[in-house]
Order: structure tokens, then sequence, then C-alpha cells
């Protein structure tokens, strides 16, 4: 899910300079150069701490501007995140609640498909080979984390020298989500578009396998499959006619033809991809050799390599110093990863208020002085002293410490006294320890003594019986099961749990319980709700919900076969439990999965 590829092959435009209205930093990172711009924003080079380049993404404020496209982008890059793929550009950071929504991911030195044709022209048989076997290993990667790409086509596949890289996978489903789309805004290629997706019908994994055929068309041949001309024109050739494979090789043809089928239902697996490229390879196995492109294709990637050095200082403040990073998202200071991102202003390790720590006018550590770290350590205070620490105490490196104006004569005095005072503690903070010990020692022989326990002292009447029983909470029994048989959950329509009549209602985004999107895929939107698939032959119940934590908030349908059962826990306290008994046929006029719900209403609040 990035986009790093340049309007253009040529090395002089490789790395654009930026222009008056290009940022010159985005949440910390230092923009070195622009690598291009397309329908969804712009892309820079920037660079992470130890010199690592990195392409950061940066969206047109028309989408940002789009509610239901930010909830969508959301999800996408939180699905990104998790793929990890050796044909991918791995996601390393974003904001997707920036004024501008953002995303980086790892910088691949290497022209994109696009490029490479267009100026060198279609590549050799045992290149598109290795080109479409290693875009099947991304995909499998892409769809195993329940992302369908649905924008496959040249200018996301970028060239590097140990293979391909696939990016920009889940952008062209947020984009679905606005109306920009249908305003002068375009996104995804009609030329590389499937019959189902030029048609509005539902988008699954087999969408990308078409996808994938067409792309090896145009590598093997330089022109795409079902030709050139007006968008219209090319998808009602899409939809209605067959594509022109006169000059495709007849080493890829059977590879070719089988992916551009119509019917979804008859295209292969990634694995079965796979392994029509090894039937396509003149050698027994797939090996990928340092030169597996051309001579030109590996030239460019040298041009791309030699990027521009880092901004080593920052620019001037217009208005104000820049504030120290802090993580771009708010689920968890450790984004982004150990190693990645914008570096990090020194913070003190326990500092007594931390909304008082004031910005630093810079992002790079600096070592504090011997002065500072005195003081730093004079303001460090344990936890168990009774008192609190003096305002004048809580010192910052790079923050002087007030002095309170004192007599000259006056530290003796005064260190005597402290040592009396800590002395005084000591001696109290000792005492209670043994008191404790002792009590507790004594309570203990009582007990085996006498066979008293918490729940006899709690009711006896007593005070203290009365305050231990209270300090323990109480539990609640399981609640009782409520069961729907044979929902017709039609795409577009969502369920909510909390309803005593649960039925289908339509709309499927607005912060629904349980929603089927039209994309192909059950939503879990309310805030704090989430999804399980369960395994194949895993019994679903009450139990297994509650201890499940393999949590996501969309699960396609194209992963679920009859009889698999999901996991519902809504932002309202709510548990359910799907069966999924069918989906509706070709035939139907309507779009729809058939399934068993339980539901256990305040089960996610109650229990011991």
């Amino acid at each position: 899910m990035s986009g790093q590829q340049p309007d253009s092959g040529r090395a002089s435009q490789v790395f654009q300079p930026l222009d008056g209205d290009d940022p010159t930093t985005i949440a910390g990172y230092r923009l070195a150069a622009k690598l291009g711009a397309g329908g969804m924003g712009k892309v820079y080079l920037s660079y992470t701490p130890g010199g690592r380049p990195v392409a950061i993404k940066v969206i047109r404020p028309e989408f940002g501007e789009d509610a239901e496209f930010r909830r969508r982008f959301t999800q996408e890059v939180q699905s990104a995140q998790r793929v990890q793929g050796l044909f991918t550009a791995p996601v390393i950071d974003a904001a997707t609640d920036a004024a501008q929504p953002w995303l980086a991911t790892a910088y691949v030195p290497g022209p994109s498909l696009a490029d490479a044709v267009v100026a060198h022209g279609a590549l050799p048989v045992e290149t598109v080979v290795l080109l479409i076997a290693g875009m099947a290993e991304a995909l499998h990667i892409i769809h195993g984390a329940g992302i369908v790409h649905r924008d496959l086509k040249p200018s996301n596949v970028l060239l590097a020298a140990d293979g391909p890289r696939v990016i920009d996978f889940g952008i062209a489903h947020a984009a679905d989500a606005t109306s920009l789309t249908g305003s002068g805004v375009t996104i995804g290629t009609p030329s590389f578009m499937a019959p189902e997706q030029a048609a509005g019908r539902k988008v699954t994994p087999a969408t990308d396998v078409f996808a994938l055929g067409q792309v090896a068309a145009y590598a093997a041949t330089g022109v795409p499959a079902f030709g050139e001309g007006t968008s219209h024109g090319v998808l009602y050739r899409i939809v209605h006619e067959e594509p022109d494979l006169s000059s495709i090789p007849e080493r890829l043809m059977d590879l070719v033809s089988r992916c551009l089928a119509k019917d979804p239902a008859a295209r292969p697996s990634i694995a079965e991809v796979i392994a029509l490229c090894q039937s396509a390879n003149a050698e027994t196995v797939l090996r990928r050799p340092e030169d597996w492109l051309p001579a030109p294709v590996t030239a460019d990637i040298t041009v791309r390599a030699a990027a521009p050095a880092p901004v080593q200082t920052p620019p001037p403040p217009t208005s104000a110093p820049p504030v120290a990073y802090s993580p771009t998202t708010p689920v968890t200071p450790a984004t982004p990863p150990q190693g990645y991102g914008p570096p990090v202003a020194y913070q003190p390790t326990q500092p007594a208020q931390p909304s008082q720590v004031p910005p630093q006018p810079q992002h790079q550590y600096q070592a504090p002085t011997p002065a500072q770290v005195q003081a730093h350590a004079h303001a460090y205070a344990p936890t168990q002293m009774p008192t609190q620490m003096p305002a004048q105490a809580q010192t910052y490196p790079g923050q002087p410490a007030p002095q309170a104006p004192r007599p000259a004569g006056d530290s003796g005095k005064r260190r005597a006294v402290v040592a009396i005072a800590a002395a005084l503690i000591l001696g109290v903070v000792g005492g209670g320890t043994l008191y404790v010990l002792l009590k507790e020692k004594d309570k203990g022989e009582q007990t085996h003594a006498g066979g008293s326990s918490q729940s006899s002292q709690a009711g006896d009447g007593t005070k203290e019986g009365n305050k231990e029983a209270g300090s323990k909470p109480s539990t609640r029994p399981d609640p009782k099961p409520d069961e729907y048989k044979g929902i017709n959950l039609t795409a577009g329509y969502h369920l909510t749990l909390g309803d005593d009549n649960v039925r289908p209602q339509q709309g499927e985004d607005g912060g629904y319980e349980l929603s089927y999107d039209t994309g192909g895929y059950l939503d879990a939107e309310t805030t704090g709700g989430s999804l399980v698939l369960l395994d194949p032959g895993q019994e679903g119940s009450l139990a297994t919900c509650r201890a499940e934590t393999r949590f996501t908030e969309t699960i396609y349908l194209n992963t679920i076969s009859k009889g698999r059962q999901i996991c519902v826990t809504t932002g309202t306290g709510h548990m359910g439990l799907v069966t999924v008994q069918g989906l509706s046929g070709e035939d139907s006029p309507s779009t729809y999965m058939t399934l068993d719900l339980t539901v256990w209403r305040n089960a996610a609040n109650s229990g011991s």
C-alpha cells in the first residue's frame, strides 16, 4: 500500500526538487525530493535516522475531507501493516488522522514496470516468468491479510535488483468510498480491470489474478491485452470480448489465457499461477539470478539507487520552533517501529509531571551536561516518600532548575534537618513494614488454627469483614444465549446485536455492529468492536470467543466457507457467534449470505 513511482522513467526526472507548495517535513520526516504524483496524492523521498530511504505518500486534501475515505483508509493501512512479504514494500509508518493522511513505505530503487516497458520495450520471457512468480507470491501475502489489491497494474509494480515489489494495495478500495472518483479524479486503470470489476460486481482475490494475467501480457508484448483507447471502449472489450493474445510467446500462453478467463471460478489460484510459471521456465526450478532484468533496466536501478543525500539541518522556523516529535499513531507510543521514523527528542525516564515537558527546539538527541544531570538527579523522588516533590525540583535536561535565594550560611543547617527527617521517615517506614509482616504472620496462624476464611469473616457482620468482602469484585452468571436461525444478510445491510429481534437493516457504513459491505466482506465498525474468524473445526462458544485474541475489523467472504464460525464483539458490550450457512448463487438477483447467529448480551462486561 504505497506509491513511489516517478512520473517518468528518465533519470533526470527520478528525483524532482520540491516546489513552493510542497512541504519540507511530514511529521518529523524531512523531505529530500519529490518522486512523483498521481490521482491519490504526491510521493516524496525521506530517510530514517539510520539513513534508510523511505517513500512517503501524502494523500490529496480532497480525500482527507471525506469521512468514509478516512475510515476505509485507516482499515486498509492497519491491514497493510501486517503485510511483510519479500515482494512487497512494507508500510512502516502512517497517520490516517492527520489533516492530510499519509503513509511511509520502504523506498524501492527501481523503475515501475510501466516505465521500464515504455523506455526499453517488452521484457524477455525469462524475465516475465520471474516477474509474475514474484508478483504471485506478493498477492499470496496480501490476500492472506484480507486485502484485495483492486488496482494491480504495471505502474504499481516496481522492478528491484532482487525481484519485483507490488505497491499501493488497498488504496483503491478506500478511494471507492468517496464521490470524488465520479467527479474528475481517476483511480484505477481500465485496461487492467477484471470483468466483474468493470461491471460493478463482487471483487475477490480472483480479480487480482485476472489483473496478473493482464500484467503478464503487457510485460511480454508491450501493449495491454484488451488494447487501448477510451475507457468505455476498453471496459466493453474486457466484459464482452476476448483478449488479443496473438503476440504472446508460446511458453506464456497457458499462463496468460487461464488468468484472463471471464469466469472468476475458472481462473487459477495463486499456487497454480506459480506452478504455471515453473512450467514456463526454461530451467528445472525457478531461480532468480542477479541479472534477472535486461541491462538497460538494471542501469535505471543504478540511477535510482543514487538517491539525494538526506537533509542534515531542518528548515528555518517560520513562526515557532518545531516541537519535539510525538508518535503519529495514538494507539501506542511505540510507533513508528524501532529504527524507523524521525529521531525522538530526549525525555527523562521518570518525569514527575509528563504533561509539563517543555517543547524541545530540535529533533536530534543531545547529551545532557553534567550540571543538567545533577539537577535531574535531585529532581528524582522515591515513590515511597509521603511528601510531594517541591516545585523547584521538577527539572529537565536543557532547562535550568530555578533556585530560590537563601542565606549564605544556611546550607549546614539544611543538611542537618534533611538528615534528621530522613532518619525519622526510615524509622516510620521500617517500623510499619515490620508491623505489617507480624500482622500477616499472626493472621495466617489464626486462619490455620481456627479454620476461618475470608468468606466467614465477611459474613460475621463486623466492619473489617464487610470491608474485605467489598474488596473482591462480584461475579455475575453468564447471560443466556438468544439464537436466530437462517438470517439472510444482504450486501449493504447490517445487524445490531442489541435488538430484541435481530433483523437485517439497510446500511453498511455508520458505526454498525456487524455489516455486510458491498465490497465483499463482513465489517465490525462500532468503536471497540472486533471480529475473530475461528479455525475450521474449532468449536464456537462464549468461552472460545472470550479467549480468542486474533482480532480484526474486516473478514472477506472469499476466506469463508460453509460451517465457518466468526466471533463478534460489539463496542456496546454484546458478543455473538456467526455460523455461515451459505452464500447466494450466481443466478440470485441479490447478493446475500445465510447465517445462524447466537447472541450473548452484555457478555463482554460480565463473568469473573
